[in-house]
Order: structure tokens, then C-alpha cells, then sequence
């Protein structure tokens, strides 16, 4: 019989060592790779555990991703339950020419994964109810964070009653909207692009389902990521007035329109769930701490969706916090001080800042139809077809293998 989360709400007051605000896949990756660490840890959720893990959207996983979970023991759970790439097709338009990677060009097995966020989520939340030093207090609304010299003291809400929790840090995991980030008073960079995605699955009947598309367009770029079950998640990028058409369209001509764009690479289709719309954005939290907070993930910074590097560079936030933190603790340091935190900082950061520009850069740079710029780019993609360590570079940056890796990564 499978544990279920341990939730607590208590009378009096409730002290941790550490409060995740945010029990999203980043907020419980962190809760993990701390579960050795001696530390007690509370997850702050403001949703029903089931309702967390139910949103229907699918993530790619880079293999840095993949190294991190195998080490959390999680992996073999659910690697089984998602899809694996060992091929990835970038493509320009109406350009004939496509670069094609494949795991010869890296040496692994795969070159990513793609994994349903019920199945990630639902794992993780499984593997902490065995963890004696993590509970869940959820549902739960945090109604004021007050910091102070050597706590942070944390205001809740739930089923209408007020109570407090003492604690050495507070973590942000909480979202692009970030409350915590918010009640902080830490302020935000970044812009909103003129464009919006739809996000969908489709049923395919193409003979084979390992290969990530990777397909620009003037108005956006398209990604095509397998599923398991023949399969596909799509993220179908354009102006914000166009995208609202595509959602809006009729499942045929939706279809058609579909195919037209994926040039008949996918067989027949059939639409296997809503259409979901949502706007872009870029940004990056002026800082990630200050004395007693750490922000990670969507609540630090947000990136363009091509590539699907979002929710990878918040599992890399969450298992460079933890060792940040873990080795902190053995040191018998103060976990939430300023000069700890600025290590996890310092190190995420700027790494992350790497692939926002890059991110921004692939969206601008293909988004356009000026022909000096097509000519550009288009010899760039030939040139990275015909040299192989370019082709490494790329592939290095995409599956997060290149810059600092944290220590659950190369376990």
C-alpha cells in the first residue's frame, strides 16, 4: 500500500529548519535532495496534493535532469512512465535543409526526455511521504512572511485559521507570480514577448516516436516533444492575436493547419486534449536571496519555451541549493544567513542567465523573415550540421551538460 504524504496542522506553533513555499516539481525536488541532510523541512502548498499534481502539460527533461532524479532514487519510478529521444530535428521554415542530432554526436544513450507533470509530481510526492524528516502542510495559504535576524516567521491560513511557523529559511518555489517573492519586495527584470503558445497532445501514427522537433517560423518557433503511446506534446508558438485564432479554430481545420505546418512528418492526427493558451514572458528576479529566503525555479526567473529548458533550470536551482545548504549545515553554519545563500546565488544566477539570453536570442533571431538575417542564420545551421564539435556545443547546452554541475548530478 502506497504512503501518503504526511500533512500536519497543529495548534501551536510549528518550527522547521526549513519552509518550502510551493509544492510544485521544483519545491519537492529541493524537498528531496535535502532528505539526508538532518534538516526538518515543512512544504507549504496551497492546493490539495492530487489537484498539484493533476495540471495537464508535459515538460522535456534534459539529461542533466535525468542524473539529478536517478540520484534522489526516483528515476527508476519514473523513467519508465515517460518518453525517451535519442533524436532532435531543427528545421528553419520553409528551408530545406535540417540539422539532425542524435546520441552519436554526445555519446549517451538519449539526448532527453519528455515526462507528463502528473507522473513526475505524483513520484515525488510518493518518495517524501517516506522521508521522516519532510511534511506536508496543505492545503495552505501563506498570508505574510516577516524576516527577521535569526528567523523568518511565517504567517498561514488554512480552513480559516490563523497560525504561525518559526524557521531558519524560507523558500520561494512558488510560481512566476511569486507571493513570496512579492511580500519580499524583490523586484523583477525581463519583458513580455509578443507572443503567446498553444500547448496541446496530439495522437499520432508517424512509424517512429523518439525524435524532439525543434521547427522555427517566422511568426514562432513549433516543438514537438514524444509522448508514450504514440504521442506528442506540441508548443506552437505565435503572435498573441494569431495564437487565440489556432486555439479557437475547429478541430478539422486545426488539423489541417497542423499538418501543414509539421509538413506530414507525424502520419494522421487526432487531437488527444484541450488546447491550452498561454502568453511569454522573460524574467529574472533582480536577486534570488536575501537573509532567510532563497527563491528557485519560476519564482526566480522565467524563459522563452523553445528549447524546454524552463522547468531544467529549476530542478538545477533546486539540487544547487541543497548542496549549498547541506554543506552548510555540516559546517554548522546558520543555513538561512546572507553568506551561505550568496553561494547559491552566485552560482545559479549567471548560469541562468546564459540560457535566458539563449533562449531570447533562438526566439528573435529565427521569428523574422528579413532576408539577412534568414541568410545568417540558415548558414549557421549548416555550418553546425557539417562541424561536429559545434554540434557537441549545442547539444551540450541543450541536454544542460554544459557549465557547474551539482554533486546529485554526477553521482
Amino acid at each position: 500500500m502506497t504512503r501518503q504524504p504526511k500533512t500536519s496542522f497543529l495548534s501551536t506553533p510549528l518550527d522547521c529548519d526549513l519552509a518550502i513555499v510551493g509544492g510544485g516539481i521544483v519545491g519537492a525536488t529541493l524537498a528531496m535532495a535535502l532528505k539526508n541532510s538532518g534538516l526538518k523541512i515543512l512544504m507549504i502548498e496551497a492546493q490539495p496534493l492530487e489537484k498539484a499534481a493533476s495540471r495537464e502539460r508535459s515538460y522535456a527533461l534534459s539529461l542533466l535532469s535525468g542524473r539529478i532524479f536517478d540520484s534522489l532514487g526516483v528515476w527508476s519510478e519514473i523513467l519508465p512512465q515517460i518518453a525517451q529521444f535519442s533524436h532532435i530535428r531543427l528545421s528553419d521554415a520553409d528551408y530545406p535543409g535540417v540539422v539532425k542530432f542524435q546520441t552519436e554526436d554526445l555519446g549517451t544513450d538519449y539526448l532527453g526526455y519528455v515526462g507528463e507533470h502528473g507522473v513526475i509530481l505524483n513520484t515525488l510526492q510518493k518518495a517524501i511521504a517516506d522521508c521522516s524528516n519532510i511534511e506536508w502542510l496543505c492545503p495552505a495559504q501563506v498570508v505574510n512572511v516577516t524576516y527577521e535576524d535569526t528567523e523568518a516567521i511565517i504567517t498561514l491560513e488554512k480552513d480559516g485559521i490563523t497560525q504561525q511557523l518559526r524557521t531558519k529559511l524560507v523558500i520561494g518555489a512558488d510560481g512566476p507570480r511569486s507571493p513570496i517573492r512579492t511580500l519580499a519586495g524583490i523586484k523583477t527584470q525581463g519583458w513580455k514577448y509578443w507572443q503567446s503558445c498553444v500547448t496541446f497532445t496530439i495522437k499520432h501514427t508517424a512509424p517512429r516516436n523518439d525524435v524532439a522537433f525543434e521547427r522555427f517560423w517566422y511568426t514562432g518557433p513549433m516543438g514537438i516533444l514524444p509522448l508514450p503511446g504514440n504521442r506528442c506534446q506540441i508548443v506552437w508558438t505565435a503572435p498573441h492575436a494569431q495564437a487565440k485564432e489556432i486555439q479557437e479554430l475547429n478541430k478539422a481545420d486545426f488539423i489541417a493547419k497542423l499538418q501543414e505546418r509539421s509538413q506530414g512528418s507525424l502520419g494522421e492526427i487526432e487531437l488527444d486534449s484541450d488546447r491550452y493558451l498561454f502568453p511569454v514572458q522573460l524574467m529574472q528576479s533582480q536577486r534570488y536571496t536575501q537573509s532567510r529566503l532563497a527563491l528557485v525555479g519560476d519564482a526566480a526567473h522565467c524563459c522563452h519555451p523553445v528549447g524546454g529548458q524552463g522547468l531544467n533550470l529549476g530542478i538545477r536551482d533546486a539540487a544547487a541549493l541543497a548542496q549549498v545548504l547541506q554543506a552548510a549545515h555540516e559546517k554548522g553554519e546558520d543555513i538561512g544567513d546572507l553568506q551561505v545563500l550568496k553561494r547559491y546565488e552566485n552560482w545559479r544566477r549567471w548560469e541562468n542567465w546564459l540560457i535566458l539570453g539563449f533562449t531570447d536570442f533562438l526566439d528573435r533571431f529565427f521569428s523574422n523573415n528579413w532576408w539577412p538575417v534568414m541568410v545568417v542564420r540558415r548558414l549557421g545551421l549548416r555550418l553546425m550540421a557539417w562541424l561536429p564539435p559545434l554540434k557537441k556545443l549545442a547539444l551540450q547546452l541543450m541536454t544542460g551538460l554544459l557549465g557547474k554541475h551539482p554533486q546529485l548530478a554526477k553521482n
